[in-house]
C-alpha cells in the first residue's frame, strides 16, 4: 500500500516561526494523509500489508561504531542468530573494521554484513584505510557513508562523501547514505537546507540510487538520548521524498528507502515505525543488544495493516 505524501516547512521546529520543538502537526496536514486512506466497502478476508509511501522493504541497520571485543561479539551474532526477525525487513549491521571477517563468517546469512566506512578509491598506498574491494572480499554488502561522526569529528566534507559514495556502488556495494542537521541549525531553521545539501553533494556524484539507502539521523539525536518525534522526523522524512522527486526523479524518489537514525531504541521505535515516510532505522548503542535490535527489526509490525 502506497499513500501520496507532501510536507510543509513550517511546523515541529524546522522554522524560526515555531515556537516548540515537539510541535504536533497541523489539522490540515493529518486531514490530508487520513485522505489517502481507502477502506474496503465490505468485509473479507484479511491480509497484512505495509503501509510507506516509499515501495521499499523496511531497512533496519545496526552501527556498532567503535565498540566491542571479540568474545563481546561472540555473544551478540549468538544472539542475533538465535532472534525471531519478522521476514518482511532487510536486516543489517556494521560491526567495527577488526571484526568484520569474525561476523562474516559466523552471522547468519538472514543478515547482511555493513562496513562503517570505506576508501575514496582502489586500495594502494592509503594508511590505514579499508578499500571497497577488501570488504567484499570478506562478504560485505554494505557501506555506511556521510555518519555525522566522520563529517563532524573527522572533518569529511559533501563533496568526499559523495564521492566516496560513488565508488562503492560502482563496485557493488549498497549505500547507507547518512544526512541530518546540528542542533544550531535545527534551530536557525536551517534543517531542510542542510539535508538538501548533504543529498545534492550524493545526487551530483552516484551512478545511480538503486542501492542506497537515505538515514536521517539529526545529530542533537545521535547518542543523547533525545529523540526526534515522530512527527519532527516523518516531516523530515516527506521533505527528503520530496526533494528526490523534484530533483532525481519521481521513481527514485518512491522506491528510496528513507530511514531514521537518533537514539532509537526497543520503546520509541513503535511509535516511530507507524510514520508513513519512515521506511526503518539505523540503531546505534541499542544494536549492540541482541533482544532489543530484535524488537527494533520486529517494529515493522506497527506498520501493517488490513488489506
Amino acid at each position: 500500500m502506497s499513500m501520496v505524501s507532501t510536507y510543509c516547512p513550517h511546523f515541529s521546529g524546522l522554522r524560526r516561526s515555531s515556537p516548540n520543538l515537539h510541535n504536533a502537526p497541523s489539522q490540515s496536514f493529518l486531514q490530508h494523509f487520513s485522505s489517502q486512506l481507502r477502506l474496503p466497502s465490505s468485509p473479507k478476508p484479511c491480509r497484512a500489508v505495509i503501509a510507506m509511501s516509499g515501495s521499499g522493504k523496511f531497512f533496519v541497520g545496526g552501527n556498532w561504531k567503535c565498540n566491542g571485543t571479540k568474545d563481546s561479539i561472540t555473544k551478540l551474532v549468538s544472539d542475533l542468530n538465535s532472534a525471531k526477525l519478522e521476514s518482511d525487513v532487510d536486516v543489517v549491521v556494521a560491526p567495527p573494521f577488526v571484526y568484520l571477517d569474525q561476523v562474516t563468517s559466523s552471522l547468519t546469512d538472514r543478515i547482511e554484513v555493513s562496513a562503517q566506512n570505506s576508501w575514496i578509491g582502489k586500495g594502494g598506498a592509503f594508511t590505514g584505510e579499508i578499500s571497497v574491494e577488501q570488504l567484499k572480499d570478506i562478504g560485505c554488502k554494505w557501506v555506511i557513508l556521510g555518519h555525522s561522526e566522520r563529517r563532524h569529528v573527522i572533518g569529511e566534507d559533501d563533496q568526499f562523501i559523495g564521492k566516496k559514495a560513488a565508488y562503492a556502488l560502482n563496485e557493488g556495494l549498497g549505500v547507507i547514505a547518512c544526512i541530518g542537521e546540528l542542533l544550531e541549525e535545527r534551530e536557525a531553521g536551517k534543517t531542510f537546507d542542510v539535508c538538501f545539501q548533504q543529498l545534492k553533494a550524493f545526487a551530483d556524484a552516484v551512478p545511480s540510487w538503486d542501492n542506497i539507502v537515505i538515514a536521517y539521523e539529526p545529530v542533537w539525536a545521535i547518542g543523547t538520548g533525545k529523540v526526534a518525534t515522530p512527527q519532527q522526523a516523518q516531516e523530515v522524512h516527506v521533505a527528503v521524498r520530496d526533494w528526490l522527486k523534484k530533483n532525481v526523479s519521481e521513481e527514485v524518489a518512491s522506491k528510496t528507502r528513507i530511514i531514521y537514525g537518533g537514539s532509537v531504541n526497543g520503546s520509541n521505535c513503535g511509535e516511530l515505525a507507524k510514520e508513513e515516510d519512515i521506511d526503518g532505522f539505523l540503531v546505534g548503542g541499542a544494536s549492540l543488544k541482541g533482544p532489543e535490535f530484535a524488537t527494533i527489526v520486529n517494529s515493522v509490525t506497527t506498520k501493517k495493516v488490513a488489506a
